[in-house]
């Protein structure tokens, strides 16, 4: 049973920073692409970064370029996303995905506020 677990969110002050963990479960990790998405009430889920399965190709929303980075611990079956420089315009609950076979599959989420 594939099992995605976000944590690492929070509150943070604007020009913050957070680091968010996908412990990643049930599947064969290191073959499939990962995934982080962020969602605000009202609004459709974003894309924001994506990360082939070997961590060799890695993809960003222009909103983050430059200042997330996305990466993954093959050996810890888990990914990485290393956000900098906040803004409260991040504020988002922030989901990793993956698409496997067995199809599409999402964490619960974790909450992030960026406020003064």
């Amino acid at each position: 049973q594939v099992q995605l677990v976000e944590s690492g969110g929070g509150l943070v002050q604007p020009g913050g920073s957070l680091r968010l963990s996908c412990a990643a479960s049930g599947f064969t990790f290191s073959t499939y692409a990962m995934k982080w998405y962020r969602q605000t009430p009202g609004k459709q889920r974003e894309l924001v970064a994506h990360i082939t399965g070997t961590g060799s190709i890695t993809n960003y929303a222009d909103s983050v370029k430059g200042r997330f980075t996305i990466s993954r611990d093959n050996a810890k079956n888990t990914v990485y996303l290393q956000m900098n420089s906040l803004k409260p315009e991040d504020t988002a609950v922030y989901y990793c995905s993956t698409l496997t076979l067995g199809g599409v599959y999402w964490g619960q989420g974790t909450q992030v506020t960026v406020s003064s």
